[in-house]
């Protein structure tokens, strides 16, 4: 009997231990779930045109049944959407989601940027820091009247080393304070370049982030707000870079005194 009980103990302590790892597995693979969901909205973000499946299951590094199971849930809650020939393309559910990030903050840039964007005749958006050493576009504002209307869609996320937007959020923040991944991959010559652009007021590039397209930005100190930056992004400069700069400045002013009210 004493055999008996012990073993039987031995068998409860084991079956309990296993319901932890048990749990702790289920976790991580409903986690692995959500996490691929939100990387296959990042990729179509990303995107400048509609993927296949395959398209996307390569991309996430997964079968193409995994990639068609998480594109039903997604098609489900109208974050996707496929046309005809089976490619995917972002829904229209994200709108409602991202109508709701920031709030009085898009209110209150949305009528700069799009002055902005009137006047130079280029896209102006504003772009914030997100985890992860990465600039988001929170909002953007095409002008109405313009010959090659270049399309830069809120959610559209890069490296803040590359690009205007990210730099000049580098530019408004002290050295001290930049993201770990950042200073661990700068290069010499954008530490350079960086220390220019604080000196200039303001930061450029041309093709970095998408091929052919040139930017200017300037920093965007709000309170209560991640570091962020406006920037007019389009394939050729229709003013000299100081010029557009100091509008930005001015633009950066405006928004910052109406968020504040």
């Amino acid at each position: 009997m004493t055999a008996f009980r012990a073993d039987a103990a031995h068998e409860r302590h084991r079956q309990k231990g296993r319901a932890p790892m048990a749990e702790q597995a289920a976790t991580q693979a409903g986690s692995q779930t959500l996490s691929r969901g939100i990387r296959l909205l990042e990729i179509l973000a990303n995107a400048d045109r509609s993927l296949s499946i395959a398209e996307l299951a390569a991309e996430l590094a997964v079968h193409r049944s995994v990639a068609y199971r998480l594109l039903r849930t997604l098609e489900d809650h109208a974050l996707v959407t496929r046309d005809d020939a089976g490619l995917v393309a972002l829904g229209a559910g994200l709108a409602a989601l991202s109508s709701g990030v920031a709030r009085n903050l898009q209110q209150a840039a949305l009528p700069e940027l799009s002055e902005i964007a009137d006047e130079l005749g280029m896209t102006c958006l504003l772009a914030v820091m997100v985890d992860g050493g990465e600039a988001v576009t929170l909002v953007s504002a095409a002008p109405r009247q313009s010959v090659a209307v270049v399309s830069y869609r809120p959610g559209h996320r890069h490296p803040l080393g590359r690009g205007g937007p990210g730099k000049a959020i580098l530019l408004g923040m002290p050295e001290r304070s930049w993201p770990a991944e950042i200073e661990a991959g700068m290069s010499e010559q954008l530490r350079a370049e960086l220390a220019r652009a604080r000196l200039a007021g303001y930061a450029s590039s041309h093709d970095e982030v998408v091929p052919t397209l040139t930017s200017i930005a300037v920093p965007l100190a709000l309170a209560g707000q991640p570091p962020a930056s406006i920037a007019v992004i389009h394939v050729a400069l229709t003013h000299p870079e100081s010029v557009i700069a100091e509008r930005l400045q001015r633009g950066a002013q405006s928004v910052a005194r109406a968020y504040g009210a």
